[in-house]
């Protein structure tokens, strides 16, 4: 189709925000695990067990998931559409017609602001996918595009 846009990968600092929410994830998670263990496994001589899984588990989730969710996040913004490809172990393909774009919003949370990303979350006419999130963008970048997009919604709606 001669209206995709070109794809282009998310900005690098990207995956420090996802391993710092999977090490987070990962502490929970082990600390379920500890608690489980003392209270299930320990009276019955297993005791340290299921931690040491879980840790295991946890470690290498933080080390490879987020180089695999970084390296199959693509987006790119075309003269009327906006796609993002992404997907690990599930793979979609979501194409946003520029024309039912409803409103847009650029959000950037602490870990955004840390590592100099932002996302672009778009909301469209519709029920069913109503809103696409863009993460891992530039701020500049997520402003730009948000640009983009306001411009032909405006131009639509005259």
């Amino acid at each position: 189709m001669a209206d995709e846009p070109h794809l282009q990968p998310v900005e690098p600092g990207y995956k420090n925000v996802l391993r710092v929410r999977m090490v987070v994830f990962g502490l929970v998670l082990t600390g379920a695990g500890f608690i489980l263990d003392r209270v299930l496994l320990a009276p019955e001589g297993y005791g340290g067990a299921l931690t040491v899984a879980v840790l295991v588990a946890a470690l290498a989730i933080i080390i490879v998931a987020p180089q695999r969710i970084y390296r199959r996040l693509r987006y790119g913004v075309g003269e009327r559409l906006l796609q993002v490809v992404r997907g690990w172990l599930f793979h979609t393909d979501t194409i946003v017609p520029l024309a039912r774009v409803q409103h847009l919003d650029v959000v950037r949370g602490p870990l955004d602001k840390l590592f100099g990303t932002a996302s672009l979350i778009v909301h469209t006419a519709g029920t069913h996918n109503s809103v696409v999130a863009v993460p891992g963008l530039a701020p500049d970048r997520a402003a730009e595009m948000g640009d983009i997009i306001r411009e032909h919604v405006s131009t639509d709606a005259a």
